[in-house]
């Protein structure tokens, strides 16, 4: 055996204790309980990944695709990271690439938050900006290709890079943080899909523990995840670049799988926007717009189970931080610009909290 493979395991071996040793000091993400009317029956709980240090849900993501890629030997001393990426993935890849010494190059859309790119060049990557959304997988591959890097390819590979038994995945710590709730089996988790792993390790995880409960995805409007889930066409459904930061693909991406989806809501755009400012309202977190998809579903089911006179609970989750889109989706100029009024959907809302009837 040559001094050089011998050389490549061993900075593998510590660039794996590495990032497991920044696993182990993180404690848990909270699960927060939001107020509802008790008469209402139902409990309804927001984990929030913003809190992770890399700030959103794909802190889990990124933390699983280098490890995946460590132990396959696809990443080793020196390799240079490249991602297609909405923005969140490359911020936590970044992170995770400076926390072992190695370079990382975000391949990303010129419509991403001024504030992911500024987050991503603050963990030491860089950012090479395309006009559309549809070039960023061509653009990375060959990125990868030409300086001899690695294309981690979340969109490929995240459903397979996590462990979808458990292994403190996020359905895991999801269940083990209700277990002394009134309701801790939920009648529903409510998840996006923008790589498609999340839903696709909760969707498994559930059946694997045979859990009666129920995975609801939203989409964004114009998104190819919904018809491909509809129709039964996931390996040829396409749509448009989503409006909505981190979710919503212009196809049906290789990590998604429709099977273990129990249900799908499509979320109009404005909507979003509409359902995480008025997460804000309500209760002071302040989210993305990710966040308001996940909720403008969430009430939906809320408002059957009241109907139904059902009692239970439903999870989702707080994304990332609304910090993220000052300069976007929580300004009234941008939103203007982008045909984005969210105020007929904030009237919808507050016609439900205050009557527990949905009318949108």
């Amino acid at each position: 055996m040559s001094n050089s493979c011998i050389q490549d395991r061993t900075w593998a071996n510590e660039a794996i204790r590495t990032i497991e040793a920044e696993n182990n000091r993180s404690a848990d993400t909270h699960l927060y309980a939001v107020p509802l009317p008790a008469h209402w029956g139902v409990q309804l709980y927001l984990k929030d990944e913003s809190t992770h240090r890399s700030g959103s849900l794909k802190h889990r993501l990124a933390r699983s695709l280098f490890l995946y890629g460590l132990v396959n030997g696809w990443i080793t001393e020196g390799t240079t990271i490249v991602e297609a990426s909405s923005g969140s993935t490359a911020v936590s890849e970044a992170y995770f690439a400076r926390l072992i010494g190695l370079p990382f190059i975000a391949v990303m859309t010129k419509t991403t938050s001024p504030e992911k790119i500024a987050l991503i060049e603050d963990f030491g990557g860089s950012c090479l900006l395309v006009d559309h959304a549809s070039e960023v997988y061509a653009v990375a591959e060959e990125t990868a290709r030409t300086c001899g890097g690695h294309y981690m390819d979340q969109f490929t590979y995240a459903e397979r890079a996590t462990d979808w038994r458990g292994n403190n995945n996020i359905a895991e710590s999801i269940f083990e943080q209700l277990a002394l709730e009134e309701h801790p089996v939920p009648d529903w988790i409510v998840v996006g899909a923008g790589t498609g792993g999340t839903s696709a390790t909760i969707g498994r995880y559930l059946r694997y523990h045979r859990y009666a409960t129920r995975l609801t995805v939203v989409d964004p409007e114009n998104s190819a995840f919904y018809p491909a889930w509809r129709d039964g066409t996931a390996a040829t459904a396409t749509g448009l670049p989503s409006r909505i930061e981190g979710i919503g693909r212009p196809r049906s991406e290789p990590s998604f799988v429709p099977a273990v989806i129990d249900h799908m809501i499509q979320v109009p755009d404005a909507a979003s926007v509409a359902a995480m400012r008025h997460l804000r309202k309500i209760t002071g977190l302040h989210a993305g717009p990710s966040t308001g998809t996940n909720l403008w579903g969430v009430w939906q089911l809320v408002a059957q189970m009241v109907a139904e006179g059902r009692k239970g609970s439903i999870v989702s989750l707080m994304c990332d931080a609304g910090d993220r889109y000052e300069g976007s989706y929580y300004d009234a100029g941008w939103l203007a610009a982008h045909g984005l009024d969210p105020v007929p959907h904030e009237q919808v809302l507050e016609r439900f909290h205050d009557t527990g009837v949905w009318t949108g």
